[in-house]
């Protein structure tokens, strides 16, 4: 047979053909991470803290303590009723709610982060107020260099849900429309085998993994100075290794789908514990300590941590071999998985 009209080698250049041929996948796998990573690091963007809004109740010596919190730079009070007080503090426009009189009463939210910074600013303010006087000077330092931002920890999380992202929902989708379409049928009475098709959108995922690492990480890089401080090459190297994890997924959550509602909703059933608990957005060290062994047997999670590390640490490759083995062991799982119950019809 000849070596160009080979099989697989057919069946990658029509995976290849079919993605490019869809505006709407390609914008979710390059333009839509590129947008989300241009929201979210404006959103996070390194700028000075925003003063915390406070607000005093009106009563006896009100004005005067308002006044006081006013000219701490990182408090901006305001006198306000009481009714009204409660209500922007309830509603999250406040901080915190000061009570004036001989023994100041503080009112906020203990659960919210703002809420306690501001108790502890504004207590410090009333007791320098009062006469209180530290003994001891101190300094500060503050991180802004590049490595330290949340857009550093942010771009390399965007890039694995990409690939977690567009190696299920690439690969899913093409085979439940094929098989609705009944292609699937048709291919079988070629001379393919199984393990061709299956391979070949494994192998197309690489063409467009190289282009989605390149996209992101070059836009992170020209627009918010994200620096690559490990091996391009390490870097590449668990890319892939993500891809072909999530490709495996995806081919097994379409091997028994049916309509394109079936294998959606195994995806997002599939997906969503990831989207939340793998730590994209934020870090799960958030989570509880009971839920941490269930996180990291997430492939996203220490495919994230893998990202990170060569991004972020510049972590030699031989430092992440745990967590690619982890994320390799669900690629080489659920492929042989899928080409066991594969089913054309």
């Amino acid at each position: 047979m000849d070596r160009a009209s080979h099989p697989l080698l057919e069946l990658t250049r029509a995976r290849l053909m079919e993605f490019i041929r869809e505006p709407e996948a390609i914008f979710w796998v390059f333009v839509f991470p590129v947008l989300l990573a241009l929201g979210l690091g404006i959103a996070f963007r390194s700028r000075p803290a925003q003063p915390l809004r406070i607000a005093v109740q009106q009563g006896s010596g009100a004005a005067v303590l308002a006044e006081a919190l006013d000219r701490t730079p990182e408090l901006t009070a305001r006198l306000l009723a009481p009714e009204t007080a409660r209500n922007d503090l309830r509603t999250g426009k406040l901080a915190l709610v000061v009570i004036p009189g001989d023994s100041v009463t503080y009112i906020y939210d203990p659960t919210r982060n703002d809420s306690r910074l501001a108790r502890r600013l504004v207590d410090d303010a009333v007791q320098r107020a009062a006469g209180r006087a530290d003994p001891l000077a101190v300094g500060e330092r503050h991180l802004t260099e590049p490595g330290s931002r949340y857009i550093d920890f942010l771009i390399p999380g965007l890039l694995g849900l990409n690939l977690m992202g567009s190696g299920m929902w690439g690969i899913g989708f093409n085979i439940v429309q094929a098989r609705r379409k009944r292609l699937l049928k048709r291919l079988l009475a070629t001379p393919m085998r199984r393990s061709h098709y299956l391979l070949s959108f494994i192998l197309s995922r690489f063409v467009f993994m190289i282009l989605e690492v390149a996209a992101l990480v070059g836009f992170g890089w020209l627009v918010f100075d994200v620096r690559v401080h490990g091996s391009i090459a390490d870097l590449l190297i668990v890319a892939i290794v993500g891809a072909l994890a999530f490709a495996g997924l995806g081919l097994l959550a379409a091997s028994r789908a049916q309509t394109i509602e079936g294998v959606s909703g195994i995806m997002n059933l599939v997906m969503l514990p990831m989207w939340i608990f793998s730590g994209v957005f934020f870090s799960y060290a958030n989570f509880p300590d009971a839920l941490q062994p269930f996180i990291q047997a997430l492939p996203l999670t220490p495919l994230n941590d893998a990202l990170r590390a060569v991004m972020i640490d510049g972590a030699p490759l031989t430092g992440n071999l745990a967590r690619l083995a982890v994320i390799g062991g669900w690629g080489i799982v659920s492929f042989a998985t899928a080409l066991r119950i594969f089913r054309w019809q």
